[in-house]
């Protein structure tokens, strides 16, 4: 008995073949002169009448050999295409992640849909924000997203300080130095937020999707090499079909 992934691979190979069969015998079938033949000869009506030679045009093709070239090349394909198609029903296999089966005994197809599925998810992951990796992060249930701690900075603003240089006198006025210091005027409590991932849940998921691609991928190895069974429809249809 033959196994999934090697009738795939032969199906493959069929289904060229019966492009280029078919193509041949469809342009084979516009030249209506191939189909057609003669044979011309000249009978003179005297016995001393002049001789003319005989003209001769060979059939090239018969259009029952045509159907019949059709039919073999299509009857071999389809007996190949009922077998995977009839294995694909039957081949199975279970995703197993540490040696636990998380999805035991999945068709061979929707392996190959999830598979491909899970490539978009991989991209998706991939392509995920992260936070600052530098701040304290917790998810806050109220905000329904991560946030920091709450940080509190004081603001201050500038008030002018005067200082006198020298007194004033009898002639001069004082002498009087206008500076700036900075004092305390309040407090900002500052809380960020986020919707973006931290690097560790990031790392994570990657390392998930990855594990279940991986795990995808041998159960359906397991699946293609399920032993299957030949199906032979293609003499029984074409025979109907071509019946005299």
């Amino acid at each position: 008995m033959s196994k999934l992934c090697q009738i795939i691979a032969v199906a493959n190979g069929k289904k060229a073949r019966r492009e280029s069969a078919l193509t041949q015998i469809h342009h084979q079938l516009q030249r209506g002169d191939l189909f057609t033949g003669l044979v011309k000869t000249y009978r003179p009506k005297d016995e001393d009448g002049e001789q003319y030679p005989s003209e001769r045009k060979r059939v090239q093709h018969l259009a029952h050999k045509l159907v019949a070239d059709a039919a073999a090349v299509l009857t071999d394909l389809f007996d190949t295409i009922l077998t995977q198609d009839e294995a694909n029903c039957e081949a199975r296999g279970s995703i197993c992640i540490d040696g636990v089966a998380i999805l035991p005994d999945v068709p061979v197809t929707y392996l190959l849909f999830l598979e491909k599925q899970l490539v978009d998810v991989r991209t998706i992951v991939d392509k995920l924000p992260i936070v600052d990796p530098a701040k304290e992060w917790h998810y806050s249930e109220s905000a329904g997203c991560l946030q920091t701690r709450p940080i509190e900075r004081t603001k201050t603003k500038k008030v002018p300080k005067f200082t006198t240089i020298a007194e004033a006198t009898e002639h001069h006025p004082a002498q009087v130095d206008k500076d700036y210091e900075d004092i305390v005027e309040g407090y900002w409590e500052t809380v960020e937020f986020s919707g973006a991932v931290t690097f560790e849940r990031k790392r994570t998921l990657l390392e998930r999707v990855e594990k279940l691609i991986d795990a995808v991928k041998a159960a359906r190895e397991e699946a293609n090499a399920a032993e299957i069974r030949s199906h032979k429809i293609g003499e029984q249809l074409f025979g109907w079909l071509l019946a005299e």
